[in-house]
């Protein structure tokens, strides 16, 4: 078996298009959320609809791809693992924020009419 310690697959929808960066040392970066939506049914009978969003990290040729292929609505499969990262902001408060680092990512087309 492979290792999967640390495994994510998350299939969403951009919320907008990828923030592209080329950093200093020549490094391409993308950034972008994906939202997933949950829909369930509570003990009362209603539909409850949950909405989560997961910030996404792609390097290199993957973030060429997210460049080039991904925009705002687009529905996107996303292989990698997670990253944790603690900071301190502004007003010196301790902040921990978790993304995803993909290693693949798969764009879903749609067949328009």
């Amino acid at each position: 078996m492979m290792n999967i310690k640390n495994h994510v697959q998350l299939v969403g929808r951009l919320g907008s298009a990828p923030e592209v960066k080329i950093l200093d040392n020549g490094n391409k970066l993308a950034r972008f959320a994906i939202a997933i939506n949950e829909v369930y049914t509570n003990k009362q009978g209603e539909k409850i609809s949950n909405t989560q969003w997961h910030n996404i990290i792609t390097w290199g040729s993957l973030a060429n791809i997210a460049e080039r292929l991904l925009q705002k609505g687009t529905e996107v499969t996303i292989d990698g693992r997670l990253l944790n990262r603690t900071y301190t902001d502004k007003a010196g408060i301790k902040r921990t924020n978790t993304e995803i680092i993909a290693n693949e990512l798969f764009v879903s087309y749609q067949k328009t009419a």
